[in-house]
């Protein structure tokens, strides 16, 4: 059993395995400079598509392909508000006529806030 244990390894990630017999992937080095002038390179496959920008390893800023590789230009569409969509359910002329009919109904205490209910019930009380 003393055999088969092994010796002086180490806890952690080292690996036993060597490099002989292996190919590696095709790669290839990638430049890029950013605004504030740091030139750096990445290396890559040689299959991969490469992108126009990159983070700069020093300043954390943007930094454009030295190749001439351009972003692409991504068609956004606008935003849609509340307002839009709800213009897609009612016309302008409906929502007028229930903003009024809402008005009426809060003017009148029957909607609202609870401290306005109790006020016109003890209004309407004195009244009856």
């Amino acid at each position: 059993m003393a055999e088969r244990t092994l010796r002086g390894a180490r806890l952690g990630g080292q690996s036993f395995e060597d490099e002989r017999g292996i190919e590696f992937a095709a790669r290839q080095q990638v430049g890029y400079r950013c605004q504030l002038g740091h030139v750096f390179e990445i290396t890559m496959s040689v299959e991969a598509d490469i992108p126009a920008v990159w983070e700069c390893p020093r300043c954390g800023g943007e930094g454009l392909s030295v190749d001439g590789i351009t972003k692409e230009v991504k068609v956004e569409k606008p935003a849609r508000t509340h307002w839009d969509m709800l213009l897609e359910r009612r016309s302008e002329k409906e929502l007028e006529d229930i903003l009024k009919e809402r008005l009426d109904l809060l003017r009148g205490g029957e909607i609202g806030p609870a401290h306005l209910h109790r006020a016109n019930a003890k209004k309407r009380i004195k009244s009856a």
